[in-house]
């Protein structure tokens, strides 16, 4: 273990990658990247399922999307590797009328930050784009064409290859024991299980663990770990590759083909009290699969693959917006994470609007001001309206 460093990143997943690459484009030199796998994509960017999606209720989460989604198309020239931006669609769906006005008042705020493209559909046109349905008691919908899915692996690899290429360094499979806070109730140093770094800055983008790792310093960071379970198929052609992520709106039940095997979702609570199990619960997919049967019959004599499922955790905050910028107990001590399920699609953005105020104290890019962690002290929470 090297004995210093300018920046400390903590967490080697896609959001700690960004933040890598981004203060190595701002000029940073000395930087130290630690994880505690022993290799990358094994902790929730290796789960993640891949969806990218600009329909949200936010302004700050549409410009993060909308961010994300330009530098997702220039992302092959920045890093050499393609992230697999696929613009399929998204389609949104509602069997309420309150589901319904909910969708409008998302399209008002979409239009009005810019994401033109997305629109409502009644139930014949939702049933077009999406004819594997059952037409069931589907109202209507919401639509973007430039929504879609990315490669979150492929995103971690460009952003670790392009950052190390520029001096960047990795310590794999290396536990954070403690932060010591020197003068000025600053960190100064980083202490893990093979040594210990003095440092300027520290990021915390441990995801999951970002709570633990904040209170080796006495904060208490409002995030926690929830779990997500993903039931997967057997391989098979029932449903087309090139689909659309197909959402609905009421209990979140989604659906999207990848690598030819059909993916079901459906964020329910965990029956486990222990917050860190990723085990996929027997009872779950049961129920799981009968809606998925009663709503796409091309699936109902496909099998569960259930070696082939999984689970992952999102890092959730209360507003489930992220949390970016300096923690207000310790100026040097910058969070990256909370985003609540949008941290591949978003990472981005978020890697260059963390590496924008570490280097000049504000965001440059759009206005963050939204994410900033002083925002739970102040009771400045954002609407919180997000379907998944």
């Amino acid at each position: 273990m090297i004995s210093s460093a300018s920046a400390v990143i903590i967490g080697g997943g896609v959001l700690g990658a960004s933040a890598a690459f981004h203060l190595v484009a701002a000029g940073w030199k000395d930087l130290l990247l630690l994880d505690r796998y022993p290799a990358p994509g094994l902790g929730s960017t290796g789960r993640a399922t891949g969806g990218f999606r600009a329909q949200f209720s936010t302004p700050v989460n549409i410009g993060l999307s909308l961010l994300s989604r330009q530098k997702l198309l220039r992302f092959q020239e920045e890093t050499g590797v393609d992230p697999g931006y696929l613009p399929a669609g998204y389609l949104v769906l509602a069997e309420s009328a309150a589901q319904a006005d909910s969708l409008r008042g998302a399209l008002e705020t979409q239009h009005a930050c810019g994401l033109l493209e997305a629109r409502l559909v009644d139930a014949r046109e939702a049933l077009e784009i999406q004819p594997c349905l059952a037409p069931g008691e589907i109202l209507g919908g919401a639509w973007c064409p430039t929504d879609g899915f990315i490669r979150p692996l492929k995103i971690l690899e460009g952003y670790l290859a392009a950052a190390s290429r520029h001096g960047l360094r990795i310590e794999w499979d290396v536990e954070v024991e403690d932060l010591e806070i020197g003068p000025g109730g600053r960190i100064c140093r980083v202490r893990t299980s093979r040594g210990s770094v003095a440092c300027e800055v520290v990021v915390n983008a441990a995801g999951a663990w970002a709570a633990p790792l904040a209170e080796l310093a006495g904060i208490a960071l409002p995030v926690k770990p929830v779990k997500r379970q993903v039931a997967a198929t057997a391989v098979t052609r029932v449903l087309p590759e090139g689909m659309p992520m197909t959402i609905f709106a009421g209990n979140g039940f989604h659906v999207r083909v990848r690598d030819g095997r059909v993916l079901l979702l459906r964020p329910d609570p965990p029956a486990t009290p222990d917050p860190y199990d990723t085990l996929v619960e027997p009872v779950w997919i049961d129920s799981l699969m009968k809606e998925a049967r009663d709503r796409i019959p091309a699936l109902r004599d496909v099998p569960v693959d259930v070696s082939a499922s999984w689970a992952g955790l999102y890092e959730i905050s209360p507003d489930r917006h992220a949390l970016v910028g300096a923690l207000p107990e310790c100026d040097n001590f910058f969070c990256l994470t909370g985003a609540s399920g949008h941290g591949v699609m978003h990472a981005p953005a978020l890697g260059q609007i963390l590496a924008e105020i570490v280097s000049t104290g504000r965001s440059l890019s759009i206005d963050a001001t939204p994410l900033r962690p002083a925002r739970f002290r102040e009771g400045c929470l954002n609407e919180a309206g997000e379907i998944l």
